[in-house]
């Protein structure tokens, strides 16, 4: 599927086809995070009664577990599938996203809605990364970053959206509602690949071993750090809002939702306007960009009793961490090579550890009698984490084209 061969409405509707599932990623993928109280005092309620930060840190591991079922699968299936074709791909990853959140709802304990979230995750980088691969053959050169923020805007605008509303209904019917209606988004965008989604081939005859040559690559893994640490905390501070607002802010619960509309509504913005930023200067945008979430992070920290404040400044946390999304995608891509199905997925296996890494460590210093306060200066660390690991990577490349610059002369 390309400009030159396929009508641009048709491309238009493959395109939000694919952001039909990317919206459902987004959903089930940060809903759990306003819910976290609501699952923790229904899954683990002798712990809940004795002591809710503990009941709480324990329920964060949901987060963690599906961020986990990211990073094995991302490599893994994209890996194996790069030489099958795409629109197939894409119909198979959305049936197994359906399934695997179906079980989220009916599961009945803690530990099994923890194995239904592992394998909700493992999808979710494939999903993406082959989705960002024909989206940026359609943008064309010029335009790759702006094709991936489209992709991802169904992710964004989940989080205006369906993240806020699914938090609402969990909060009034249940958590498990919210999953149900994730589940209900995912079998729509089944249905819409397999009607919308042109035959896109794949790469015939590429194996898995070829695939994985990109981890032999210096600047993939630096690359990938940047996104494990550096975005992790953003999910240090998400996967702790709904605390931060009840109990350090004392808002009422309904305010939660409203201040998800806000996150997302800045992460939509940062999307869009990260992947206009990173065709013009991804370097700039991606060393900015994090320095902005580590700035952010702590005036967060800081004012977060305030809840004007607070609610300002989450929608600019949405904002400068979205930008990053499209940028370090991006980024992954340019430093690739051949090896473009399996690092636009690993991208995602990246910001997934970010994710783990985030709701652990978030988790731990609550648990730890740190405050509910803690995850954000615990984001503004692994921020500047992020930070030092892109200032390294580009002085590496640097000195690399300097070296082969003066074998050639």
């Amino acid at each position: 599927m390309n400009p030159s061969t396929e009508s641009r409405g048709a491309a238009k509707w493959a395109l939000l086809s694919l952001a039909i599932g990317s919206f459902g990623i987004g959903m089930t993928e940060f809903v759990i995070m306003g819910l976290l109280p609501d699952i923790a005092s229904d899954l683990l309620p002798s712990l809940w009664a004795s002591s809710r930060e503990d009941a709480l840190s324990q329920a964060g591991w949901l987060v963690s577990l599906y961020a986990l079922g990211v990073v094995v699968g991302a490599p893994t299936i994209a890996g194996f599938v790069a030489r099958f074709p795409r629109h197939r791909v894409m119909i198979v990853l959305a049936l197994a996203l359906t399934v695997f959140n179906a079980l989220t709802v009916v599961l009945p304990t803690f530990e099994l809605v923890g194995v239904s979230r592992f394998l909700a995750g493992l999808p979710h980088g494939a999903y993406f990364g082959i989705g960002a691969l024909v989206a940026a053959e359609v943008m064309g050169p010029g335009n790759r970053a702006k094709g991936v923020a489209f992709i991802l805007t169904g992710l964004t605008v989940a989080n205006v959206v369906g993240v806020p509303l699914g938090t609402f209904l969990g909060q009034q019917f249940g958590w498990r509602a919210a999953f149900a209606v994730v589940t209900l988004v995912f079998a729509a965008a089944t249905v819409c690949i397999a009607l919308l989604v042109p035959e896109h081939p794949g790469t015939p005859g590429r194996t898995m071993r070829q695939e994985l040559g990109v981890f032999r690559i210096g600047q993939v893994w630096f690359t990938l750090g940047v996104g494990a640490i550096g975005f992790g905390g953003f999910f240090a501070v998400y996967s702790y809002i709904a605390p931060l607002v009840t109990e350090v802010s004392a808002s009422p619960a309904w305010v939660v939702p409203i201040i998800l509309v806000l996150m997302g509504v800045g992460m939509t913005a940062g999307n869009l306007v990260g992947g206009h930023l990173a065709d013009i200067d991804l370097r700039r945008t991606l060393l900015i960009g994090l320095t902005a979430m580590a700035v952010v992070f702590a005036v967060l920290a800081l004012v977060s009793t305030w809840i004007i404040l607070l609610a300002l400044l989450v929608l600019v946390v949405g904002f400068v961490s979205s930008v990053l999304s499209p940028t370090i995608q991006t980024r992954l891509m340019d430093v690739a090579g051949d090896n473009q199905s399996i690092a636009a997925a690993m991208n995602h296996s990246a910001l997934n550890i970010g994710n783990s890494l985030g709701a652990f460590l978030g988790g731990a210093v609550i648990a730890a009698g740190w405050g509910y306060t803690a995850p954000s200066w615990t984001g503004a660390a692994l921020a500047v984490a992020g930070l030092l690991i892109a200032l390294l990577s580009y002085r590496v490349e640097v000195r690399r084209r300097a070296v082969r610059e003066r074998v050639a002369a």
